[in-house]
C-alpha cells in the first residue's frame, strides 16, 4: 500500500501538483477525477469481468457457479469498487485537511460496509436458489436459517458502522452490549425462536413447502407456502392466507398430510346405520336368492344353516369394496359393525382411494355410498334416520 502512494504521490509530481500544498479547486478537480475513475473501473467490471465470468460458467457442466455468480451477484460487487477506489485516493486530495479527510473516510467505510452486506445478501439468496435446485435440500425450511444469517450480517454490520463513527473498537461495542443480552434477547424474541424452531423443523422433516397441514388453533386448513424465520404462511383451501409462527409449530401439535400424499391413498371412514328391527335371518327364500346372485355359499343356503342378512351384507360390502376399480388394494379395506347406539347400529366402511385429488376422492367416496344406499334393500335391511316432519304428517293422516 505504502508503494501506491509513493507512486501515485510521484505521478502528480511529475504532474506539476504538490500534495502537500493544494488549492481548493484543484482538489475538486482530484475529487472529480477520481469519481471519473471509480466510474470507469466499474463500467470495466460490468461490461467485462461480468460476462467474462458468465461465458465460463456457462461452459460448466455445475449449475451452483451459474447461481452462485449471478447478475445480483456481480452487481453486488460492482458496488464495492466505488468505495474501495474512494478509501484509496482520498488521502491524496486531502492529505493536508485531517478533519476533512477523516470525515470522508469514515463515509467511505461506511459505504463499504453497507455494499458488504448487500453482497452478503446476494450471497444467501443464491444459496438458497442452490439448495433450491438441490433435490434433498428443496423441501427443508431452509429460508429462516438464511434471513437469520442475513439478520445476524446486518447486526455485526451496525455495530461496525457505529464503531466507525464514534471511532471504538467493534469488540468493545460487543462487549458493552453484553450487558443489554437481556434487552436484545427480548427484541429478537420471535427470531431467536424462529431460528430454533426452524432448525427443529428442518432437522426432523416436521414441515415441508407445499404439505398440506391441518392447525385448527390457527384456524390453518391448506398447503404451506413459505417458512420463514418468523412465520409459516398456509394457504387455506377458501384461499385465504393464515400465517403462524414458527415456534408453534413445534410447542403445538399440528397434522401433516404429507404421508397420505406420498402413500397415493386416501381415507374413507364413514358410518352408516342400520335399523336394527330389520336385522333377521334369512328365509328360505331369502336365502335362494342371495346364492343365485353368489352372495352366499351352497352350505350356507342350506335350509339347517341359519344365515343372518347383515352378515351377508357386511360380506357383500367387502367384496364390493375390494373389487371396486377405485380403491386402494393394498392398504387395507374393512367392513365392521361398531357399538349400537340410540342412532341404530353403525357399519363403518374403512377403506383408501387409490387416489389424493380431492374432487376425485370425493367423487368415489360418494359413488360407493351411493351404491350402499341403493343396494340396502335388497337385504331386507333399512337405514335408520330420524323421523322428518313429512313422515310425521303421512302418520297422522293415516
Amino acid at each position: 500500500m505504502e508503494d501506491l502512494y509513493l507512486e501515485v504521490a510521484r505521478q502528480l509530481s511529475d504532474m506539476g501538483i504538490d500534495k502537500e500544498n493544494l488549492s481548493w479547486s484543484t482538489r475538486l478537480t482530484l475529487v472529480a477525477l477520481i469519481l471519473l475513475i471509480s466510474y470507469i473501473m466499474t463500467q470495466l467490471f460490468r461490461h467485462l469481468v461480468i460476462p467474462a465470468v458468465h461465458k465460463i460458467t456457462s461452459r460448466t457442466k455445475a449449475t451452483w457457479d451459474d447461481y452462485l455468480f449471478n447478475e445480483k451477484m456481480m452487481t453486488s460487487f460492482c458496488r464495492m469498487i466505488p468505495p474501495i477506489m474512494f478509501y484509496l485516493l482520498l488521502p491524496f486530495v486531502f492529505n493536508n485537511v485531517p478533519q476533512v479527510l477523516d470525515i470522508l473516510l469514515k463515509g467511505c467505510l461506511i459505504y463499504l460496509v453497507i455494499t458488504t452486506l448487500m453482497l452478503v445478501n446476494s450471497f444467501l439468496n443464491s444459496l438458497y436458489e442452490i439448495s433450491n435446485e438441490h433435490e434433498t435440500l428443496r423441501n427443508r425450511p431452509l429460508k429462516g436459517i438464511y434471513q437469520m444469517i442475513n439478520l445476524v450480517a446486518i447486526g455485526i454490520g451496525i455495530i461496525l458502522i457505529i464503531s466507525i463513527l464514534i471511532d471504538q473498537n467493534a469488540a468493545t461495542i460487543l462487549a458493552g452490549l453484553g450487558a443489554s443480552a437481556a434487552v436484545l434477547m427480548l427484541i429478537f424474541k420471535d427470531s431467536i425462536l424462529g431460528l430454533v424452531a426452524g432448525v427443529q423443523l428442518s432437522a426432523n422433516d416436521m414441515l415441508r413447502p407445499g404439505d398440506w397441514i391441518t392447525m385448527p388453533k390457527y384456524g390453518a386448513d391448506g398447503d404451506v407456502l413459505e417458512v420463514s424465520l418468523t412465520t409459516v404462511k398456509v394457504r387455506n383451501f377458501d384461499k385465504t392466507i393464515t400465517t403462524i409462527p414458527p415456534y408453534a409449530l413445534v410447542s403445538d401439535s399440528f397434522q401433516n398430510w404429507r404421508g397420505m400424499r406420498e402413500t397415493g391413498g386416501r381415507r374413507i371412514k364413514r358410518s352408516i346405520f342400520i335399523d336394527m328391527t330389520t336385522v333377521h335371518f334369512c328365509s328360505e327364500r331369502e336365502k335362494e336368492m342371495f346364492a343365485s346372485r353368489g352372495w352366499i355359499d351352497e352350505a350356507q343356503a342350506k335350509p339347517e344353516t341359519q344365515v343372518v342378512n347383515l352378515y351377508v351384507f357386511r360380506n357383500y360390502l367387502q367384496n364390493y369394496l375390494k373389487e371396486h376399480p377405485r380403491t386402494h388394494k393394498e392398504l387395507m379395506i374393512m367392513v365392521r359393525q361398531m357399538q349400537p347406539t340410540s342412532e341404530g347400529l353403525p357399519l363403518e366402511i374403512y377403506c383408501f382411494s387409490n387416489t389424493t385429488v380431492w374432487p376425485e376422492y370425493e367423487q368415489i367416496q360418494g359413488e360407493i355410498f351411493d351404491h350402499i344406499l341403493a343396494v340396502i334393500p335388497e337385504f331386507g335391511l333399512r337405514i335408520f334416520q330420524r323421523p322428518s316432519g313429512n313422515d310425521l304428517t303421512n302418520t297422522v293422516s293415516l
